[in-house]
């Protein structure tokens, strides 16, 4: 899932320092920060609004299932880690000829469900080769290709060729899935490799179960307390949420009481206790530590 990012290089970083302190006198509304106002739209490319809604086709899901089943692990903490250094070159190829077989879809002769399942998919299986292709690597920020001044990482760079049209991961999440399906739950879904980012799940998305699979994905996040926490500070405790429901809140309803009746439709147990008992958001976090096995256990 594309953020924004801290620029390594002299010039990206000076120049985002420019655009922060051009900023900083803004009164904000709300919790949103300057990062959340700086994030990606939600801008429509008009070329992916074809579908079929009569199509019938479903896709095969059986190998991209088994690459995952092998190399995607839950971690003690409930955090689902990718065995990157344990690809071997049988696990890469078998990778790369997923994305090839994705790639040569006609996704718009999909129908909306199957074409939803289709996206986040191949969003996720670029992010993993982008990912091995380089490792090792603390972060995916350390992964810095062309395609952005500013910004480091790989989200600009056009990595796929779909239906003759090059794509960069950044306009698969931000000016095709968002825009076309207007789902919050899109967020639980693409996994940009990070600790702080939703679970990539150890299974393909699939058309049929989508909804069920998308709720369960935002229940187990939000329970989670990369999602909903507590923080004490100066002896009181503070409400801390993720920062995607900053960087995105426009996609759950722009502002605070929204993004925690979000959070509240969700929340269960012990989590739903701490909602019910705060009314405002004392602070966003986010860690962008790469989700690896060999890391973090």
């Amino acid at each position: 899932m594309t953020r924004p990012r801290d620029r390594s290089r002299t010039a990206g970083r000076l120049a985002r320092r420019s655009v922060l302190a051009g900023l900083a006198g803004l009164t904000l509304t709300g919790f949103r920060s300057l990062e959340g106002w700086l994030a990606p739209s939600s801008r429509l490319l008009p070329r992916w609004e074809a579908h079929d809604p009569a199509s019938t086709r479903r896709l095969d899901w059986a190998d991209y299932d088994r690459w995952l089943a092998q190399h995607v692990h839950e971690s003690t903490e409930g955090i689902n880690l990718v065995d990157y250094g344990g690809v071997d070159a049988a696990g890469k190829a078998a990778l790369e000829t997923i994305v090839t077989d994705l790639a040569a879809v006609p996704v718009s002769a999909l129908n909306r469900p199957e074409q939803f399942a289709y996206w986040v998919n191949l969003y996720n299986a670029v992010t993993l080769r982008t990912v091995i292709e380089h490792y090792p690597v603390k972060s995916i920020h350390g992964i810095d290709l062309p395609g952005d001044l500013i910004s480091d990482g790989p989200w600009k760079a056009k990595l796929v060729t779909v239906e003759d049209e090059p794509l960069s991961l950044d306009e698969i999440e931000h000016r095709i899935l968002r825009p076309i399906w207007n789902d919050s739950r899109i967020h639980y879904a693409v996994n940009c490799a990070a600790l702080g980012c939703p679970n990539l799940q150890p299974v393909a998305w699939r058309a049929e179960s989508l909804d069920a699979d998308l709720d369960a994905a935002a229940r187990a996040y939000i329970n989670h307390p990369r999602g909903v926490r507590l923080r004490e500070e100066a002896g009181r405790p503070h409400l801390i949420i993720s920062k995607i429901y900053d960087w995105f809140a426009e996609d759950f309803g722009r502002t605070e009481e929204a993004v925690l009746r979000h959070l509240r439709a969700y929340a269960e147990g012990e989590t739903a206790a701490v909602l019910a008992a705060h009314d405002h958001i004392h602070d966003t976090s986010y860690d962008w530590s790469l989700n690896d096995l060999r890391t973090v256990r």
